[in-house]
């Protein structure tokens, strides 16, 4: 299933749905935050069917099972709720349940994304990379470590490349001025969207620079202003927005546009590991790594 509010497609297709599967709807429809959270076999018993029949109400529905169920659940939760109210989705849970759904959630997102990423946008983006230019990397609120760490490690491939975000200044337009036509700039964004993110993509697209967005779908206000959109799923671990899927994304961007320039990498690696041993930049032995 594609786009949409589930609990309205649920509610339109009550009336044509067993016993079972109204009780199931019955108490989505109500606990949605609740049911993103637990597992099949524990709504079944909160609504006094079977395991089984949880699973086939969701594949009524046109998922291919209950955790896909579950993860556009928790989506609608994301754009729904404030971190206070998040915070309370995980009262029901030991903290040894808390820790290994926190894990398995990040293991089934980085699965996901190997399955469903764009590998084509993906080297599209690499193409936009090392033809900017001057390529600018944007993002704000959680997404500046994203933001950061790209800009951190394609600083050591290209020479024409700067960081978008609050920590510099905190003016995002006084930063993007420059950019513009033959620029490109990389916005960043996931929920909950920031709007100052859309602001700076705004002010630079209309100053003539290409805008690719980063981002989890094609229902982010990003995707509806970008040139072109990389999207990549991102989970929320209660009030925590898990990052994991698209750093990885990001990291394979990195591996991919230095592998392209990877003679004029090598060089500077080279002249940098002299500097750095010459002003003990690491800690150890000179042959550590």
């Amino acid at each position: 299933m594609q786009g949409g509010d589930i609990l309205k497609v649920i509610k339109e297709r009550q009336s044509t749905m067993s016993k079972g599967h109204r009780a199931v709807a019955n108490y989505i429809i109500d606990h949605y935050d609740t049911a993103a959270f637990i597992t099949a076999a524990r709504l079944g018993d909160m609504v006094g069917v079977s395991e089984s029949t949880v699973v086939r109400f969701a594949c009524a529905l046109g998922f291919d099972g209950y955790p896909e169920l579950q993860k556009k659940l928790q989506e609608l939760i994301r754009t729904r709720l404030t971190n206070v109210q998040r915070m309370g989705l995980g009262n029901d849970m030991t903290e040894e349940e808390l820790v290994k759904w926190s894990l398995r959630n990040d293991i089934t997102s980085l699965r996901h994304v190997r399955e469903v990423l764009d590998y084509s946008m993906v080297q599209r983006v690499a193409d936009s990379i090392l033809s900017a230019n001057h390529l600018y990397i944007m993002g704000l609120r959680s997404s500046a470590p994203l933001a950061q760490f790209f800009w951190y490690y394609l600083n050591y491939i290209v020479s024409n490349t700067t960081l978008v975000t609050y920590s510099i200044g905190g003016d995002i337009f006084g930063q993007l001025i420059h950019a513009t036509k033959g620029d490109v700039v990389i916005a960043i964004s996931f929920p909950r969207y920031s709007t100052r993110t859309m602001d700076g993509v705004r002010f630079a697209e209309n100053n003539g620079a290409k805008v690719i967005g980063i981002t989890d779908n094609e229902m982010s206000p990003l995707a509806a202003i970008a040139d072109e959109c990389l999207y990549v799923n991102s989970d929320m671990n209660l009030f925590v927005d898990s990052l994991v899927a698209p750093l990885s994304v990001i990291n394979t961007l990195v591996l991919l546009v230095g592998m392209r320039k990877k003679d004029g990498l090598r060089h500077n690696f080279e002249m940098l590991e002299d500097l750095w041993r010459k002003h003990d930049v690491y800690t150890g032995k000179e042959d550590s790594q």
